[in-house]
């Protein structure tokens, strides 16, 4: 996906994780990360929430060999990765903050944490390792990604392309959305008032976070290369639980479910690619 030129000054963007953000050549936790990404992939929450991580209860401070004093500039060019991250950040915050205009609502936008390999202290969700995968902390209005979980989706999804990482931070930048616009509290508040409709609306949130991922890219269609909407949809069908439930030798139980099925994650991107409306993702909560 060519996402173009864009200035630092349109982003919110640094590194607070240890481990350095170089790219590796191969898998920095091996397969213990690939093990549990299959648990909290895409922002799983591990406390059995909506999609949005409260990693621990204790609050820690960042890992040594932190860069948090590293300006937008020097983050984004610290890596391939942290460039294309930062590309999309600023597309993303475009895209979205555009609709939010046209339908006069307040926009804010996220701040981006890149780190690989290392633990990172979130500003409002405590500490994370690696081994959680990317996620969003809506306390703290930051997505987290662990640059180094691109090489683990490479090999669980067989791609290695660009529009399979950006399907990653456009995923959680939907939870940013989700967030923001207040979706997010009223699900915690149906998901408490009615405990057996938790896993519904937990896999009915990650799919419209699936769909609005869509929407950018197909808002940006103009931009998007051959090939990628098969990168996408292979790297969703990757993550599906049946796929990782299968992977895992373990038998397919749907009650488990919190992100949806390999074919219901690639149908909730091609719906926001095809619409291009956010409004048509909302389609995941009817009858929830």
């Amino acid at each position: 996906m060519k996402l173009g030129p864009y200035d630092s000054g349109d982003i919110d963007v640094r590194s607070s994780g240890g481990g350095g953000m170089g790219r590796a050549g191969g898998i920095g936790c091996g397969t213990l990360v690939i093990a549990l990404i299959g648990a909290v992939v895409f922002g799983l929450n591990p406390m059995q929430t909506i999609g949005m991580v409260e990693v621990v209860q204790q609050q820690t401070a960042p890992a040594s060999g932190s860069s948090s004093d590293m300006s937008e500039e020097q983050v984004c060019a610290v890596s391939a990765y942290a460039t294309e991250a930062c590309g999309a950040l600023a597309s993303l915050n475009a895209t979205w903050a555009a609709t939010f205009e046209r339908n006069r609502i307040p926009f804010s936008r996220p701040v981006l944490d890149l780190y690989r390999d290392g633990r990172v202290a979130t500003e409002g969700c405590g500490s994370a390792t690696s081994a959680v995968g990317p996620f969003y902390c809506p306390a703290d209005k930051g997505i987290y990604i662990d640059t180094s979980f691109y090489d683990s989706l490479a090999q669980m999804s067989g791609t290695g392309g660009d529009f399979a990482r950006l399907y990653v931070i456009a995923h959680e930048y939907g939870h940013h959305i989700q967030s923001i616009t207040g979706l997010s509290d009223q699900v915690r508040q149906a998901q408490q008032r009615n405990p057996s409709a938790s896993n519904q609306l937990q896999v009915a949130m990650e799919l419209q976070a699936d769909c609005y991922a869509g929407m950018w890219a197909g808002k940006n269609r103009d931009r998007i290369e051959a090939g990628d909407l098969e990168e996408g949809l292979a790297a969703a069908s990757a993550i599906g639980d049946d796929t990782l439930q299968r992977g895992a030798g373990q038998r397919i139980n749907p009650e488990s479910f919190t992100h949806g099925t390999s074919r219901q994650r690639m149908a909730a991107l091609k719906l926001g690619l095809e619409s291009q409306d956010d409004a048509a993702c909302d389609v995941f909560f009817e009858g929830a």
